[in-house]
């Protein structure tokens, strides 16, 4: 014990080395010098880092220009829609002055300074995109005609316009008001009886005539009978006859 605490412990703490003459790595320097490889590693990942950052934030540009894109077309649609309803409900205001027009014309008093009133006038209702229709002779549609009165023809094949009492119209593709018009329909069909082959048909005007009807088809007598003798069908069968009596 007491040789340890005698014995003397020398350090040589010079920076250079007598032998050699470069200078010594001391304990600081080595501790300063160990953390400069991660510095390295993390000035590497910095423009990684801001790659993505700008990758992400360019990705949002996009996504934000795209939507207003999207806005900005139905904004424009909403817009036009808004002005076509506009300009609908105001035709549809000014309907009854071309019907008073229409009227003059069909009298004959469309004439003069009136008559080039009313030629600007359809002029303008043209541009604007008004269209007029029902015409004597079209197929009766009811999702653009009111029928106000019915008729029967053989002339027809289908129900058809062939009186107008009033004109319908419409802006572009949207109906403003019906067209009041007298519908003929075809000469109605009906089923009498089968012949055989399905059902034979007449019509009513010729069922009216001969007084036959559904149901009341009689069939044909049979021309070999003798007059005021009974149907066949009336009498009984062999089996069924009485035998004769002996007195």
């Amino acid at each position: 014990m007491t040789d340890d605490a005698d014995r003397v412990v020398i350090r040589d703490n010079r920076k250079i080395d007598p032998v050699t003459g470069e200078a010594r790595k001391t304990a600081a320097g080595e501790a300063t010098a160990s953390p400069a490889a991660p510095a390295q590693s993390m000035e590497d990942d910095v423009p990684k880092a801001e790659a993505l950052l700008l990758e992400e934030r360019t990705r949002d540009l996009q996504r934000v220009q795209a939507e207003y894109a999207n806005y900005r077309k139905r904004a424009e649609r909403d817009r036009l829609a808004a002005g076509e309803v506009a300009v609908g409900r105001t035709l549809g205001e000014l309907l009854p002055v071309l019907d008073d027009l229409d009227r003059a014309r069909a009298h004959g008093d469309l004439t003069g300074p009136l008559k080039a009133v009313a030629d600007k006038l359809e002029s303008v209702f043209s541009k604007l995109g008004l269209e007029s229709f029902g015409e004597v002779g079209d197929p009766f549609d009811p999702a653009i005609h009111e029928a106000v009165t019915h008729d029967e023809s053989d002339s027809v094949t289908v129900p058809t316009c062939t009186s107008v009492m009033r004109q319908g119209y419409k802006h572009r593709d949207r109906l403003l008001r019906p067209a009041m018009v007298g519908v003929t329909d075809p000469t109605v069909f009906i089923q009498v009886a089968d012949d055989g082959n399905g059902f034979s048909t007449i019509d009513a005007a010729e069922a009216s005539a001969t007084g036959d009807s559904a149901g009341s088809h009689r069939a044909p007598e049979d021309e070999s009978a003798e007059p005021g003798a009974p149907p066949e069908d009336a009498l009984p069968a062999d089996n069924e006859r009485a035998a004769p009596t002996s007195e």
